[in-house]
Formats: structure tokens, C-alpha cells, sequence
């Protein structure tokens, strides 16, 4: 048989090809889809079936004494923690931690990587050295900084007691007013390395053009800031902000190992109140309530922070 015509010979060659190409393209899809499969299902598992079963269990009457027995109690459990006085104490803790030590974080985190990007000598070091908080497990900070703030033979009443600075002891894991500040001191000794460590690398991807530029037209060190590294940074400052949200409102080992929630339910956050309404008051049903309104908040706070930052995006993108 003769071929007619150049068009007919690229069209004989090239179906092969795109019948080789649909085959690799559904392998592809295959492979990925086999790849994601065992995390997906291990994540369900671990996840997905737990928040599902506390989701249920909230609306029914169920105690650890009577795990089998389910009494639906008409949304007796929502209805009676919004007018529960603990509920709504730990809420507010919970808003006034979280808000608190992301701020502190972040202003700290970008003055501490400002300094490391423009800091020459002993570059490396320094930057593995901050990092050694963050490396330190959660229950061992907690360990370390009430050893810190221990009344009596605490390094830190120590020093500030020598300095003058305070003219006795604290008793800071047992005051009302300083055993908050005392957990968000040691949250923030050891979360601040990984706000810092992001930022940073956030702003070593900054373009060194953009800086001499702004260099050339007058700008000085303020401006180019506001206007250059804050700018170039809203995406990595919109992640890093997020995670260390959701890492502080899930806090639980530092609170419960340094004051138990105490003292008179000063430092009970939200997974604090949880736990103890499940485990110690035995009522699966209202812990399990608390679980879920706390997940909602969480959800609707990460919600509307991902969509304030996006505000401007939007406004960019009606404008191309």
C-alpha cells in the first residue's frame, strides 16, 4: 500500500505515539493514586474515624462508667456549655493564649531572622544554634521552665532577686496573673525558632535586585521593609502564622504539665477543659462537645485568616 500524501504519513506516525502517551499519562495516574492510598486510609484511620466517632458521641449522654449505654439528650451538652461559666473562662484563655504568643512570635521571630540575614560571620552556626529549642520535646521544655520558675531554688527568682528587679520570690506556675504569661514564656522559647527559621528563608528568597533598586531610588532600611520585605514575605507570613494558630490552640502538654490548668482554672484552655470534662469528670458526651466546638472555631478562625490574606489577590487579580 502507498502512502497518498505527507498528511497521511503524520497522521499513521503520530497515533502510536498519542495512544503511548494516554497510556503513560493513566500510569501516571495510577502510580499516583497507589502512592497516596496507604497515607490517605492510615490518615482516615488515625483521624478521620476518632473525629467522626466524637462528633457522634456529643449529642448522647455517655460516661466512662456507662460506655455502652447512648441516651440522645436533645443537644443538651452545646446548650449546657454556652451557659457554663468554665466553657466560656476557657475560651477566653484559649483566644487570649493564642492571639498573645503568634504575636510575640512573629515580631520576634522576623526581628531574629533580620538579624541572621544580614549577620555575616558565624552565618551557619548561629542559625543551628537557635534551632535547638525547636529540637527539644514538648514535655521537656515543659520540665525545664518549671524548674526555671520554681519559687524557691528557681534560677530565674534567682537572678531577678540578685538584680533588684523584684524584691522577693514569685510564685509564678501558682499566681493568677503570672502562671499564663509563665506557659507562654516557655511556648515561646521553644516555637520562636521555627517562626524565625521560615521567615528567614523567606527572606533570603527576596531577590537581591529588588533591594538594589530601592537602594538606588533613596529608599532607606525602613522603607525598603515596609515596602519590599513585608510585601514579599505575605505568603510565608500567612503559612508560618497559620501553623503556629493551629499548633497553640491544639496546646496541651504545657499547660497540663506545668500547671494542670490551675490555679483556679487560669490556665484551662479549651483542651485542657476537654480532657478534664472526658477523663476526670468521666463525661464523654460534654468532652466530646467541647472537642467539636473547639475544631469548628479552629476551622472558622483558619478560615477567615486564609481569606483576609487573600484580599488582596483578589483586588490584584480583577485589576490583570
Amino acid at each position: 500500500m502507498t502512502l497518498k500524501s505527507a498528511a497521511d504519513r503524520r497522521v499513521i506516525l503520530t497515533k502510536p505515539d498519542r495512544k503511548t502517551w494516554f497510556s503513560s499519562r493513566a500510569k501516571d495516574r495510577w502510580f499516583l493514586f497507589f502512592l497516596l492510598a496507604p497515607p490517605m486510609a492510615l490518615l482516615f484511620l488515625t483521624l478521620g474515624i476518632p473525629i467522626l466517632k466524637s462528633i457522634y458521641i456529643s449529642f448522647f449522654d455517655v460516661t466512662l462508667l456507662h460506655m455502652n449505654d447512648y441516651r440522645w439528650n436533645n443537644f443538651a451538652n452545646y446548650l449546657h456549655l454556652w451557659t457554663e461559666q468554665d466553657f466560656i473562662q476557657a475560651l477566653r484563655t484559649t483566644l487570649i493564649y493564642v492571639i498573645g504568643i503568634v504575636i510575640l512570635q512573629f515580631v520576634l521571630g522576623i526581628l531574629l531572622a533580620s538579624i541572621l540575614n544580614h549577620v555575616v560571620r558565624m552565618r551557619k552556626l548561629l542559625r543551628t544554634v537557635i534551632l535547638i529549642p525547636w529540637t527539644i520535646p514538648t514535655i521537656v521544655v515543659a520540665l525545664l521552665w518549671m524548674w526555671l520558675f520554681q519559687p524557691q531554688y528557681g534560677i530565674l527568682n534567682y537572678i531577678l532577686v540578685s538584680w533588684g528587679i523584684i524584691d522577693k520570690p514569685y510564685e509564678w506556675l501558682s499566681s493568677l496573673h503570672l502562671a499564663l504569661p509563665a506557659v507562654m514564656v516557655a511556648a515561646l522559647w521553644r516555637q520562636l525558632p521555627f517562626m524565625s527559621t521560615m521567615l528567614l528563608a523567606g527572606m533570603q528568597g527576596i531577590s537581591a535586585e529588588i533591594y538594589e533598586a530601592s537602594r538606588i531610588d533613596g529608599a532607606n532600611r525602613q522603607q525598603t521593609f515596609w515596602y519590599i520585605t513585608l510585601p514579599q514575605l505575605k505568603n510565608t507570613i500567612r503559612t508560618v502564622t497559620l501553623i503556629a494558630m493551629i499548633e497553640n490552640f491544639k496546646m496541651f502538654p504545657l499547660f497540663w504539665i506545668m500547671t494542670g490548668g490551675g490555679p483556679l482554672n487560669a490556665t484551662t484552655t479549651l483542651a485542657i477543659l476537654s480532657y478534664k470534662t472526658a477523663f476526670i469528670k468521666l463525661n464523654l458526651g460534654e468532652g466530646a462537645a467541647i472537642g467539636v466546638l473547639w475544631l469548628l472555631l479552629l476551622l472558622g478562625i483558619s478560615w477567615g485568616y486564609n481569606k483576609l490574606f487573600s484580599i488582596g489577590e483578589e483586588t490584584q487579580a480583577r485589576g490583570h
